[in-house]
């Protein structure tokens, strides 16, 4: 194996099977308690909550450890409005045109529509972006690998860290969604992955039935 730097690890003490089953099962509990949310109230958001969550976030596996993300967090009544705006055109021609009939039979249950008012509501949006090219580093430009799936997992972490500080969030994913990287200042090389949607429940928020139907551990894994 070539050599390479190394500094010894840290942050791995000792734990007993019956902590480590503790942990999980907390964590598990706790994750099950996530729900996503469209109506969101007005109240804003702390910024250093949304920091946290973003270095959290940033903490995550990556391709070559190249860190192909970026998140512009959108709070500007004037930019939220064109974000919903845009977003609302590309929903309305899903909707109506692009969707075949079996996606809006799957969506139904959960009560979707083109009217995304939560846009402008939600005190917090993060567009996250997928970088070609970059690295560890400001001024990088090297290729990126695995750009998706490292995105991917950063963003798990991020709503996992918004969800641990009580908030709650939307994935929202309009098709197609370059409107975004002009909004957000964005190059045309880095490619839009998700919107998400951050903030405190609106008082007396629901959420649909369909939404609660989670598969078991039999339906989702395997051991072998």
């Amino acid at each position: 194996m070539r050599d390479h730097p190394a500094t010894p690890l840290i942050g791995y003490p000792a734990v007993s099977d019956e902590e480590m089953i503790r942990r999980a099962s907390a964590f598990r509990e706790h994750m099950a308690r996530r729900r996503t949310v469209r109506d969101f109230s007005d109240r804003s958001v702390p910024r250093q909550v949304v920091e946290q969550a973003l270095l959290a976030a940033g903490s995550a596996p990556s391709g070559a450890n190249h860190q192909p993300w970026f998140f512009v967090v959108v709070e500007s009544p004037e930019a939220k409005a064109r974000i919903r705006a845009a977003a609302e055109v590309e929903e309305r021609e899903f909707y109506a045109n692009k969707a075949p009939q079996e996606w809006l039979d799957a969506l139904a249950p959960l009560g979707t529509d083109p009217d995304k008012a939560f846009l402008e509501v939600a005190p917090v949006l993060i567009a996250i972006f997928g970088q070609k090219r970059g690295g560890p580093r400001p001024s990088d430009a090297k290729k990126n690998y695995y750009v998706t799936e490292s995105v991917g997992i950063a963003t798990g972490l991020l709503i996992a860290a918004l969800h641990e500080a009580g908030l709650a969030t939307l994935t929202h994913t309009p098709a197609p969604m370059s409107f975004l990287n002009e909004i957000c200042g964005r190059p045309a090389d880095e490619k839009p992955f998700l919107l998400l949607v951050a903030g405190h429940p609106a008082e007396g928020a629901t959420v649909p039935i369909a939404a609660l139907d989670k598969k078991p551990l039999d339906a989702l894994a395997r051991w072998l």
